[in-house]
């Protein structure tokens, strides 16, 4: 007989436990940031709630480090690790951006800023999906500016998240960081287009169609 059980335990490894843990994390950091946001509204503001969101973000964020580690070194590489560590770090990223740009914290980021990146998110999503249905295999290759600016993206949340003393304000540094990500944000946008517009002119489907050229 098939066995499932080993199966199932070579996917559910303890890296990908972890994994999944971590995405289970972020509506945990929803909720610690929103009630946080709503007790200043309320005019008593609750420095618990900001640490428990802080921890939790914090928490999450060296997972991401653990399930590697884990995985490299301990043969514990599956391809649903591959496909979800990737997507559990973009959605903690996004949800620590939107979460602290939407909300009322006394220093957060501004709402552009998070406009711009889930834009940014959305169109590679969109090109991504275009390209693997009508060409098959994705051929984007990592890009610096893109680790540059997940890099300064996670930068200004971090910053956000420990910052206790700035009120109203944003410090000029954080400005300057929030600057900097957003020039990158679109920098790394800019190249992933390229990306998508070179394969998909490799494989023709740039080039008129022969219906529309003879008519």
């Amino acid at each position: 007989m098939y066995d499932d059980s080993s199966s199932v335990g070579r996917i559910m490894t303890l890296a990908n436990k972890i994994t999944i843990t971590r995405i289970l994390l972020i509506p945990v950091f929803i909720l610690f940031a929103a009630y946080y946001s709503k007790s200043i509204a309320e005019g008593a503001e609750n420095i618990n709630l900001r640490i428990c969101a802080l921890v939790t973000f914090a928490v999450a964020s060296l997972s991401d480090a653990l399930d590697g580690y884990i995985a490299r070194n301990f043969n514990q590489s599956t391809r649903l690790g591959r496909a979800l560590d990737p997507v559990a770090d973009k959605l903690l990223l996004l949800s620590g951006v939107v979460m602290l740009s939407v909300t009322h914290w006394h220093a957060g980021l501004p709402i552009w800023f998070a406009v711009l990146v889930i834009a940014r998110d959305v169109l590679i999503i969109i090109g991504v999906l275009y390209i693997h249905h009508n060409i098959g295999a994705v051929k984007m290759k990592p890009l610096v500016s893109s680790k540059i600016c997940t890099f300064l993206q996670l930068s200004c949340v971090c910053w956000v998240l420990l910052d206790f003393w700035s009120r109203d304000t944003l410090p000029l540094a954080l400005e300057i960081l929030i600057g900097l990500a957003a020039i990158f944000t679109v920098i790394s946008g800019y190249q992933y287009a390229k990306e998508a517009t070179s394969q998909l002119r490799e494989s023709g489907h740039t080039s008129p169609d022969d219906h529309a050229t003879k008519s």
